[in-house]
């Protein structure tokens, strides 16, 4: 019986549709987590009779025919890349990007990865990096003796030192842009990397056109929403049960063709 097979497919991408979801909401209070999306596409059609088939000798034909449908199966996960809140932290070296644009990271390969966790810090050498001590690039060096440091929105790195009557530049933050940032590989640990779908990355100064600002002191909250994501946990939920009731009924089904005594 082809709803056997047919309810089959629907629970596994259910099963994949949770899983997709749990992986959001986990995620909820992750810097600069993108949320996702299953989507799904039906399945080869068995055609009992074909549609415009003739159907007499008059010439009349069938005007809808008989396709069975064979079930669903995963088509994509796709990735949503809508704005974060900006969430205040009050360290000077955090940086939100609000817009378009992901900061880029030298990776111990040699590299470059891309993210939009700002959550950023100084290593011992006093270079800027992620939580995993990964160099931003372009590289940013404060110096040591350093009394204030600020970052303006077009990525431009000023430091203070002690007696000095002007601020002097360390260094220049450049973003980077994708024409698909759907496409980006993720890796995890906040990290994507350009993948043949992305397209090869854009780099430019924060604030020009086609590129985001940065915001000093601010990091931007994962995407998720937690009432759509429930929300779709439930159908997701409800979906599944679906597709094992109708394993049950044709389960039954069978059964009772099974008992049939000629």
């Amino acid at each position: 019986m082809q709803a056997l097979r047919t309810a089959a497919t629907g629970m596994a991408a259910q099963q994949l549709n949770v899983e997709v979801i749990s992986n959001n909401i986990a995620n909820m209070n992750t810097v600069g987590f993108k949320r996702q999306r299953a989507e799904f596409q039906d399945l080869l059609y068995q055609s009992i009779e074909r549609a415009g088939a003739q159907s007499s000798d008059q010439g009349t034909v069938v005007p809808t025919g008989v396709q069975i449908g064979g079930g669903v199966k995963a088509g994509s996960v796709y990735r949503i890349t809508g704005q974060g809140a900006m969430t205040g932290t009050g360290n000077d070296y955090d940086l939100a990007v609000q817009g378009r644009g992901y900061l880029q990271v030298l990776m111990p390969t040699g590299e470059t990865a891309y993210t939009r966790a700002g959550n950023l810090s100084l290593n011992d050498q006093g270079q800027l990096v992620t939580e995993d001590g990964y160099q931003i690039q372009p590289s940013i060096t404060i110096a040591s003796d350093a009394l204030d440091v600020t970052i303006s929105k077009s990525g431009q790195v000023q430091i203070t030192k002690a007696g000095a009557a002007a601020p002097e530049v360390a260094g220049q933050i450049e973003l980077a842009t994708f024409v698909n940032e759907a496409g980006l590989e993720a890796m995890g640990d906040n990290l994507y990397m350009e993948s043949g779908a992305s397209g090869p990355a854009v780099t430019g100064a924060p604030g020009t056109t086609g590129f985001g600002q940065l915001l000093q002191g601010y990091t931007e909250a994962s995407n998720v929403d937690a009432v759509s994501e429930i929300t779709a946990l439930i159908v997701a939920q409800r979906a599944y049960e679906m597709n094992s009731k109708v394993i049950t009924t044709a389960d039954e089904m069978l059964q009772a063709a099974n008992q049939v005594k000629a």
